[in-house]
């Protein structure tokens, strides 16, 4: 593993592109200009469309991407069997792998398989699925995933409802006292974002805000990373 997530910082907000959002004529391209305009990580989702009703990419994209970009590769399954597939994605090149509580396999066999492959884990939670779901396994991750809309498709709006779980998951995390990163995904945009890290979400999953804003990703990634001004003021709203 070249990158690793607990490495990166607690105290601002980091922004982490949705390749589903690049235009896929010129993928390279797209990933060249989010880095350039400050990119911490790039967010890839894996659909298997039987998880979620869509179906993305997969492997071959991820490792031929690998060859040409140098950040980190946060991948997010939103597949039925993660334990399955776990290793081929990590040979692929993926640093950290997300999967979805929600799964067909078994929670913890998944962390040890992702860990076995040398990529830190995450869990990510669907609207549905209340915050209590994941603390039982907080200390064996590194990341916590809040899905703000429903997984399967970009372009979503989000949903607000959704700040209360957020912040239950910052609050358990830090009575805890545990290096967990907390990210949310879904409808995140310049005008979004501020809720989200005044809630306790230090990483934002972003893709038509960033690769689809008119006045550029520099501006759309800058906006967002703003946002750090609000993280520490840690709004615990129940």
């Amino acid at each position: 593993m070249k990158y690793d997530i607990r490495t990166m910082p607690n105290d601002r907000v980091l922004v982490s592109p949705s390749l589903l959002a690049a235009d896929f004529r010129h993928l390279e391209q797209d990933i060249t200009q989010a880095v350039a305009a400050g990119a911490d990580m790039l967010h890839l989702d894996v659909m298997d469309g039987h998880f979620v009703p869509n179906i993305s990419f997969g492997v071959p994209v991820i490792k031929s991407l690998r060859k040409s970009c140098d950040l980190l590769f946060d991948t997010h399954l939103m597949i039925s069997e993660p334990k399955r597939y776990a290793r081929v994605f990590a040979d692929a090149g993926s640093d950290h792998i997300t999967f979805h509580i929600e799964s067909d396999d078994d929670v913890d066999e998944t962390i040890k398989e992702i860990r076995d492959c040398g990529c830190t884990v995450g869990i990510s939670l669907k609207p549905a699925t209340p915050a209590e779901a994941v603390f039982p396994y907080l200390d064996k991750i590194d990341m916590v995933l809040v899905m703000t809309v429903e997984p399967g498709f970009g372009g979503q709006s989000f949903m607000a409802d959704m700040m209360a779980k957020t912040a239950a998951v910052k609050e358990e995390i830090q009575r805890r006292s545990l290096n967990v990163k907390l990210q949310t995904d879904g409808g995140i945009d310049e005008n979004t974002v501020g809720v989200s890290a005044s809630h306790g979400s230090n990483i934002v999953v972003a893709g038509t805000a960033v690769f689809r804003h008119p006045q550029g990703m520099k501006y759309a990634i800058e906006k967002l990373h703003a946002a750090s001004a609000v993280l520490d003021k840690n709004v615990l709203e129940k």
